[in-house]
């Protein structure tokens, strides 16, 4: 239902899907991790930040100029492409970019933002989300930037049977 079964349609799906996948994602995560979570902040690292601010804010440009003669991403239909990439610009304010330079950009995530089944999927664990600004546990940080190769095959080891034989961890 997402993915078109026309060649040429279907093509232009997986380009936006891989596009955001080796883009937007990576860009917009690095971003956040520079403006929420490295110590210092956005000031404390500021060649990350100035990097990856302007990398995302070029990803815009990118969906902008598509957008322009388009309903969707890879085109008049709402794909798996716009599944995929919608997600990446939800913390758009936090991350300190401005959509004002992006109508279309706007316009596109308005339009699935007003989507009913988006709207379902934002509201599950909103009770469990940590308010914006609010610092992070040590629990929570642990999980978060603790986990090394080491720590992945000691819960592996740990945990034995089928969850220690499902880790691929390179021994």
């Amino acid at each position: 239902r997402f993915m078109p079964t026309d060649l040429h349609r279907r093509f232009d799906v997986l380009q936006w899907l891989f596009w955001q996948v080796g883009g937007l994602g990576p860009m917009a995560g690095q971003l956040s991790h520079f403006v929420n979570y490295a110590p210092g902040g956005p000031a404390g690292n500021a060649y990350a930040h100035t990097r990856y601010r302007n990398e995302y804010d070029r990803l815009f440009a990118v969906m902008q100029r598509s957008l322009a003669n388009r309903a969707y991403l890879a085109g008049d239909e709402y794909s798996i492409a716009d599944m995929a990439a919608w997600p990446w610009l939800v913390p758009y304010k936090r991350i300190e970019q401005s959509m004002d330079d992006y109508p279309e950009v706007r316009r596109w995530f308005d339009a699935i933002k007003a989507r009913p089944a988006v709207t379902r999927g934002m509201d599950v664990g909103t009770a469990a989300r940590r308010p914006v600004g609010a610092p992070m546990d040590e629990a929570a940080r642990q999980l978060m930037f603790g986990q090394t190769g080491r720590s992945i095959r000691a819960m592996a080891d740990k945990a034995g049977g089928d969850a220690a034989q499902g880790v691929d961890d390179g021994r």
